[in-house]
């Protein structure tokens, strides 16, 4: 065997050194456009959306199992007088054509519809507990996210790109692995007394939350957050009032009030209230998809207090589960997406970046720019 000359030796070592810091930059690139501060901030702002989520899981389940009462209309409605009491009444006393009396003689039966799919998009999840299983809602509910972007791609004219599709697929095989840990940890214990019924009313309350979320998102962008959460206050007080005497004056009844059961309604209300005010926020700089997948999580939240609370069974795949979401999310948020031209629009039919994670937008842009001037 010949042994290699020094010369060749010589030669090979700069080329192992490249190729190793070739390898260096492109982890760093990756890691820098994983790892932003953008995408921090939209991954805290959907962790806060979940911990209120998690509030209202809480204290609806304390009062199921401890004091009896289920009542979720009259917890929603709570919420609505809310919205009501803030933000429609911000709305009176603007002035143009922001005020709360022209909006309603030029939209009233828009809001009156959006109202309506936010209601019972909020009645039908809660009430399909009652007839199939935890498993089942859990998992069906994830429906309303491909109901979400395709909405998204019609009406709003969001583009995704494959990485989008492979990140929703993450976030979805992260709930699997939740539905899988509950059913090792004992917590499927309940086969519901008609599972049909139950499934079809997870699916139609989580397309109802896809239309609603769709809705924000184009009113909070194109109007304004006072104006989506004033309507959803007014219309929503009305609705779930209505049908609050029609379906639960019964339950409602029969509460035996106290100062407990008062402070867990009080709880559940301000939970919900943060939900709905912060919402619009993160929407507005991220999109209705990004924020669905962010408060996938608000199960498992709700799962590690129910440790403490309620005396679940830990189960390691609770942390995988929560980690798949995660690295599903982060995915998601790493690469924007685009706004498609209307088709009437005068200017040549291509793309234009959409507001959807407009740090990293304007990061490529600059880059881009910068190329240019190179070449």
């Amino acid at each position: 065997m010949e042994a290699e000359s020094p010369a060749s030796t010589r030669a090979s070592e700069p080329r192992a050194l490249g190729t190793v810091g070739s390898i260096g930059s492109q982890l760093s690139r990756i890691r820098g456009k994983l790892f932003t501060w953008d995408i921090l901030k939209t991954i805290a702002l959907g962790q806060m959306l979940s911990l209120c989520i998690c509030g209202t899981a809480i204290t609806s389940q304390y009062l199921a199992e401890k004091y009896r009462v289920n009542t979720p209309m009259l917890q929603s409605f709570i919420n609505y007088c809310l919205l009501f009491l803030v933000y429609t009444v911000m709305l009176a006393f603007q002035s143009g054509s922001d005020n709360l009396l022209e909006i309603l003689r030029r939209k009233w039966w828009k809001y009156t519809l959006l109202g309506l799919a936010d209601v019972e998009a909020n009645y039908l999840i809660v009430r399909a507990y009652q007839y199939t299983t935890l498993t089942s809602v859990q998992l069906l509910d994830c429906f309303g996210i491909p109901v979400l972007m395709a909405l998204s791609w019609f009406i709003l004219r969001a583009r995704y790109k494959v990485i989008h599709f492979i990140a929703v697929f993450v976030c979805l095989l992260g709930v699997g692995t939740m539905v899988g840990a509950d059913i090792l940890a004992g917590r499927e214990d309940n086969s519901g007394s008609d599972v049909l019924i139950g499934d079809i009313l997870v699916l139609l309350g989580a397309s109802l939350y896809a239309v609603s979320n769709v809705c924000e998102e184009y009113i909070v962008k194109k109007l304004s957050r006072q104006e989506f959460l004033g309507m959803v206050g007014l219309f929503g007080t009305i609705i779930s009032g209505i049908q609050l005497l029609i379906v639960e004056y019964k339950d409602i009844a029969r509460i035996q009030w106290d100062w407990k059961i008062a402070l867990l309604f009080v709880a559940f209300a301000l939970c919900m209230f943060c939900l709905y005010s912060f919402m619009p926020l993160v929407m507005k700089v991220t999109s209705a998809t990004s924020v669905n997948l962010g408060i996938l999580t608000a199960d498992l939240y709700s799962l590690f207090f129910g440790l403490f609370l309620f005396e679940y069974k830990f189960s390691g795949l609770y942390i995988l589960s929560f980690t798949v979401i995660m690295v599903g999310f982060i995915l998601y948020c790493s690469t924007p997406t685009r706004t498609a031209e209307p088709a009437e629009s005068s200017v040549p039919p291509v793309t234009s970046i959409g507001i959807d994670n407009l740090g990293l937008k304007l990061e490529e842009s600059g880059l881009s720019e910068t190329h240019s001037a190179v070449l």
